[in-house]
């Protein structure tokens, strides 16, 4: 089983090994230099010894055969002393230890006369072959000869070059007061590397008490502050991403566009449901893979712009796109990492909604030119034309007024509808008793249904009250009425019945018996501007705008209406108004 250490076993022991390495070394090292030192001390009393000899010899002039006269010199050295004189070749002249030294081996591959031979001096501690006897010689190299002086390496000697154990006892010292050192620093640093090891290990597994962990007082211990400083940070920042996106795939989620994000890879990385709705409207084809907006015929456009992407500068693409009945504007925005996003938006609405304004505009321009140009045309007569009897300038001043009043009512019309619309919030409501408010309206129409030969009959109990603005409640009686005036015809009735109720609502019946509207038309009355060429023939005109009025205020009433021909003859419209709560 593998011994498993920590950091600070491994500090310690890493120190240790080092330092014990290092300790060794330099005791090894004094130890030999020490050695070494003490050779050369005694070397250099052997040297002299040898200069000495040296120069008796040269004073004397002595010769090969003479040397034994070396012995006179022996009692001016130390009583143990070995004198050797060897010549060039090796060759035994003189031992004063041996008395034939003609018998001795050959002395050229001592190493002390190796060693003299290259630097003229040479020392080494050996074994005597002729003495058996251990010796430290000290060999120097003369132009003739060479002259050996070795002592005895006995205790004396020994004891001289043995080693000073005192620098050893202190180095043993030092050692152990640095291991302490080491221990006490091992410690230090140990605690701090432990303390960030457990933080990171705590922090991936996403339970780190950051509030809780400290560190000891050191330059780690600072370190470790910092990281946990920035771990907070980064948390902090990471719970706001996380937040922020879930904002946005939540608002993603909900969005009525189509949204998918691609890798630059093509591959997804997400998608909404309305992107895959719409574009399985678009392939004609239940699909899930996304992946068809690079496949699908209806997108070429698109897939020509990505495979010629890397040749323009544009980093988006928009096209519109039209199928079943459907419009759809489509866009694609590539960014910075080339991952990129496709937005299909439905834009049906907004297109029905473009082509009714464009439609609506031209109608106001033609329902505003209308009475203009004859307001117009009568004016000019009469500027043109000041010989007019009155009579006839009476009847374009007439003409005239009723075009402007034509005129007034339909910006009457407009404004209505468009603050309905726009601005319900504008009206005020109130709770309005219904009988009140049609027999006002009654009054107010007696000389007109007279005039056209209408009965005019309401059929509303008393207790009927409804909670909303009185102005718009009379529009959408008045104009349903105006609208009988208008294309029923004379000599026709006109109903209003309350002839149902609930908890929440009353329903209510509007009927006229004039000629009714054909099937094909129904659908389209309660268009702004829209008019029926056939069937109902109005020989005053109108704004166009009546019933559009009387849907919008139903529908702030929180109603709805419908149109149906009766069977009997003529129009009847069915609507609902929110009743009055009780309290």
């Amino acid at each position: 089983m593998k011994l498993k250490l920590n950091y600070k076993q491994k500090i310690f022991c890493y120190f240790f090994v080092v330092f014990a390495l290092f300790i060794v070394e330099i005791v090894i090292f004094e130890q030999h230099r020490e050695k070494y030192y003490k050779v050369e001390t005694l070397s250099s009393d052997q040297n002299i010894y040898a200069s000495v000899i040296h120069k008796y010899i040269e004073q004397e002039h002595l010769s090969v055969d003479s040397m034994h006269w070396v012995e006179q010199l022996l009692p001016l050295f130390p009583d143990n002393i070995r004198i050797t004189i060897i010549d060039n070749d090796g060759k035994v002249l003189y031992d004063n230890e041996v008395n034939n030294p003609a018998i001795m081996e050959n002395h050229k591959d001592r190493p002390e006369i190796i060693k003299a031979s290259v630097k003229d001096v040479g020392s080494n501690i050996r074994m005597s072959a002729s003495m058996e006897h251990e010796f430290l010689y000290f060999a120097r190299h003369y132009d003739r000869y060479f002259i050996r002086v070795a002592l005895p390496y006995d205790v004396d000697v020994k004891n001289f070059l043995k080693t000073d154990y005192v620098f050893l006892y202190f180095m043993v010292f030092v050692f152990f007061a640095s291991l302490l050192a080491l221990i006490y620093l091992s410690n230090r640093f140990g605690k701090s590397i432990s303390r960030m090891k457990d933080f990171v290990i705590s922090a991936q597994a996403g339970d780190a008490s950051v509030d809780k962990i400290s560190f000891p007082d050191d330059e780690l211990g600072v370190i470790g502050e910092k990281i946990v400083d920035l771990y907070k940070q980064l948390s902090k920042n990471k719970r706001k991403v996380t937040l922020e996106r879930e904002k946005l795939l939540l608002h993603f989620h909900y969005s009525e566009e189509g949204i998918c994000f691609f890798s630059r890879k093509r591959e997804k990385i997400y998608a909404n449901s309305h992107f895959v709705q719409y574009l399985n409207v678009l392939t004609d084809q239940p699909t899930l893979d996304v992946n068809q907006v690079f496949e699908a015929p209806v997108f070429k456009e698109l897939q020509e712009f990505w495979e010629e992407k890397s040749e323009k500068e544009s980093r988006v693409f928009t096209t519109n796109i039209s199928k079943n009945g459907k419009h759809f504007h489509l866009k694609s925005v590539c960014f910075n990492d080339s991952s990129f996003e496709i937005i299909i938006n439905d834009v049906t609405k907004l297109e029905k909604n473009r082509l009714l304004k464009q439609e609506m505009t031209g109608n106001i321009a033609h329902d505003l030119r209308t009475p203009i140009t004859s307001i117009r045309g009568y004016l000019e007569t009469l500027k043109e034309q000041p010989e007019l009897s009155s009579e006839k300038k009476q009847f374009f001043i007439e003409r005239a007024f009723l075009q402007i009043i034509r005129l007034s009512d339909l910006i009457r019309d407009i404004s209505l509808i468009n603050r309905i619309e726009e601005a319900s919030e504008l009206y005020e409501k109130e709770q309005i008793k219904l009988l009140p408010l049609l027999n006002e309206l009654q009054e107010d129409l007696a000389d007109k249904l007279q005039r056209h030969h209408i009965t005019l009959s309401v059929k509303i109990p008393e207790n009927v009250q409804i909670e909303g603005n009185r102005i718009l409640l009379y529009s959408i009686f008045r104009n349903l009425v105006d609208n009988s005036f208008a294309y029923a015809g004379e000599h026709i009735s006109i109903g209003i019945d309350n002839y149902m109720e609930d908890s929440d609502y009353y329903y209510f019946s509007y009927y006229d018996t004039g000629v009714g509207v054909e099937e094909m038309y129904l659908s389209r009355i309660f268009d702004r501007f829209y008019r029926i060429n056939e069937g109902r023939i109005s020989d005053t005109g109108g704004s166009g705008l009546g019933l559009s009025i009387v849907k919008n205020a139903v529908a702030f009433h929180k109603g709805e209406i419908v149109a149906k021909n009766r069977t009997g003859g003529g129009l009847e419209f069915l609507f609902l108004l929110k009743k009055r709560k009780e309290v």
